[in-house]
């Protein structure tokens, strides 16, 4: 199968295309260089031209002439994901999403939009209209599109009080369209939203996205110092175990990570304090402040509403998430991350672990969020890189203690899920994209069957680039 790039090229003139080189290289790129392991390897990686639909007719028309001229074809938003999620492994069309962005609908509970809403548009158009929030959003909200969130994203801002993105509820419907000799146009809910959900755009086209919502508040940004990283980790959990207390994020650095990489922070901790950022709607406040002064080791050192500082510190969501790792990168470049969940009931104690093997090689960066309605940890820790080797030992060590990792360090679905075959996600692929055109590469299921997931690391996730090819 041999793709004919010009041939394709000349059937989409009626759509804008780009084939200025910049424009290419610069849309073929995801957040994939918070990995030094991603970054070694695909970096060289660019689309062969990219198309700018603005229509689901045209999404529709891109589809139906890739599949005849076997060409591939790697959707993306914003880029904002950082496993690799939207590099073009087999070149291709790269199908940028950005102009196909409207809100469409807005009712009591839920709204309805295009893919390539920025979700920061999208909530405050739902604000404005209707005095409702999205339940959920990523730290990037500013730049992210709600389609490469439902297709790439785990969770966020707001999974401390509704869990997972993909958690039932957390997505009502998505509309989809296949890859085939004439394209489907499929809706989605309920069980088979997992077909394509967090795929990565292996296996059909989001081109419209239903998304629940909440009431909206002015949110309380707040920052809460401790001596002791443990009674920061308690005092996070136990905040978001007060059924009473409405919050939106709970994040705990442990020190000196708030010292080191927040900017404006920096002059109000010393390298020794552990933080914890909030977000804590205005009329739970009194409640709030009563849970907060049963535990003395608590020192409120900013809030938006009564402790402004002169250089105020932007929002506190935008410290957390993915965000840390990306203000670490700033100051540093010899670390990355990891992204580890800590499931209830042995939280605490796995962080405890952890801390306890790898101490300030693993710096903690703690997500309060829900799991199956129980308040657990998911890890973004901060890691000090050395060798590739010693990064997957480091992998490994957490698994052996009983922590699940989603490995930020490979691009497929699997080894960034939980190393096993979505067998859901794998049948409809074969259904949606029957010659393998929608972002190849991405899911071992395809491509290897038969695969062993008991030796996932032995997986070769990457091909070397030629020049290092023994």
């Amino acid at each position: 199968m041999t793709a004919n790039i010009a041939a394709a090229k000349a059937a989409l003139s009626h759509i804008e295309v780009d084939e200025n080189p910049v424009v290419i290289k610069s849309k073929s790129r995801d957040f994939f260089w918070y990995s030094p392991i991603l970054k070694a390897r695909l970096d060289h990686l660019e689309a062969d031209f990219v198309v700018n639909p603005k229509t689901e007719a045209e999404v529709i028309d891109v589809l139906r002439v890739c599949y005849q001229h076997d060409v591939p074809v790697t959707v993306r938003g914003a880029g904002t994901g950082n496993y690799g999620q939207a590099m073009p492994l087999a070149g291709g069309c790269l199908m940028h999403m950005a102009q196909f962005n409207k809100v469409k609908e807005i009712h009591p509970g839920r709204a309805i939009a295009e893919p390539g809403c920025v979700v920061r548009d999208l909530d405050a158009e739902c604000k404005a209209k209707s005095g409702q929030e999205l339940r959920m959003m990523p730290s990037t909200a500013a730049t992210a599109t709600i389609g490469g969130f439902v297709a790439g994203g785990s969770g966020g801002v707001g999974s401390v009080r509704w869990g997972a993105l993909r958690d039932l509820g957390n997505i009502i419907r998505l509309r989809v369209i296949t890859m085939e000799q004439e394209p489907r146009v499929l809706e989605f809910r309920g069980e088979e939203l997992h077909r394509v959900s967090h795929a990565y755009g292996t296996n059909g086209i989001i081109t419209e996205v239903e998304m629940p919502l909440a009431p909206a508040y002015d949110w309380v940004d707040m920052f809460v110092a401790f001596d002791d990283f443990a009674d920061a980790a308690q005092y996070a959990a136990d905040l978001a175990n007060e059924s009473g207390i409405v919050i939106k994020l709970a994040s705990v650095y442990e020190a000196p990570i708030a010292h080191s990489y927040f900017q404006r922070v920096k002059a109000h901790v010393s390298e020794g304090d552990h933080l914890v950022g909030l977000m804590v709607a205005p009329h739970s406040l009194d409640g709030f402040d009563t849970f907060t002064a049963r535990r003395p080791a608590a020192r409120v050192i900013y809030r938006s509403d009564t402790m402004p500082w002169d250089r105020e510190p932007g929002a506190v969501y935008e410290h957390g998430w993915n965000h840390t790792t990306l203000r670490a990168l700033k100051f540093d470049k010899t670390v990355t991350y990891l992204q580890v969940r800590y499931s209830y009931p042995q939280h605490m104690e796995l962080v405890q672990k952890v801390r306890d093997t790898f101490g300030a090689e693993v710096l903690q960066h703690l997500e309060v969020m829900k799991e199956s309605g129980k308040v657990m940890f998911a890890g973004l820790p901060i890691v000090r890189y050395t060798t590739d080797e010693r990064l997957e030992e480091i992998v490994r060590l957490h698994e052996e203690m009983g922590c699940m990792i989603f490995n930020p360090h490979r691009y497929t679905l699997e080894e960034g899920g939980r190393q096993a075959t979505d067998q859901r996600q794998l049948d409809f692929k074969r259904q949606a994209d029957p010659k393998g055109l929608l972002n190849p590469g991405k899911m071992i299921a395809w491509d290897e069957p038969e695969f062993d997931y008991s030796t996932i690391y032995s997986y070769k996730y990457i091909k070397p680039l030629p020049e290092a090819a023994e």
